[in-house]
């Protein structure tokens, strides 16, 4: 699985914690080994001019996620039967001021919510979303299984 990351923000990141993360999430959802997901890490300004030209709402946010039309091949547990061709997942972009602010008022570090983040970004990838209640559950569930038990494989 090939995830390239480029931070763009000025603000200092572990961009190798945020791979991994997201790499966990992906392999744990039984996306193909050859698919790739591109994370681009932005500063407010930026983040802000996305917010408001893809979903026109105003000032920046702290997570995007860009999935691209074709999933079948990335997406799933791979069988034997399936051609082997990589697939590009899509682009998630996160904003580490925002995730700073929103990690004050949870209680935790700037870390802990760029990793939710990542997965989020994932899950929406994957076509996962939260505009429903039954949704919500689901992916807001999936999204917590996911962050503890790669947590659980970082503790020694």
């Amino acid at each position: 699985m090939s995830i390239e990351i480029s931070n763009e923000s000025g603000v200092e990141v572990d961009t190798d914690a945020i791979c991994q993360v997201a790499r966990h999430a992906l392999s744990e959802m039984g996306v193909h080994p050859l698919a790739d997901l591109s994370i681009l890490v932005v500063d407010e300004s930026y983040m802000a001019e996305l917010n408001h030209r893809w979903m026109g709402s105003k000032g920046p946010t702290d997570v995007l996620s860009f999935p691209m039309d074709e999933l079948s091949v990335g997406r799933g547990p791979s069988t034997d039967e399936e051609p082997v061709a990589e697939t590009m997942l899509g682009d998630i972009v996160l904003c580490p001021v925002v995730a700073a602010k929103q990690a004050a008022t949870a209680g935790h570090s700037t870390a802990d919510e760029l990793h939710l983040l990542t997965v989020h970004g994932v899950l929406h990838i994957l076509g996962y979303d939260h505009a429903e209640p039954d949704e919500a559950k689901q992916m807001f569930g999936l999204q917590k299984s996911l962050l503890d038990s790669w947590r659980r494989e970082r503790t020694p």
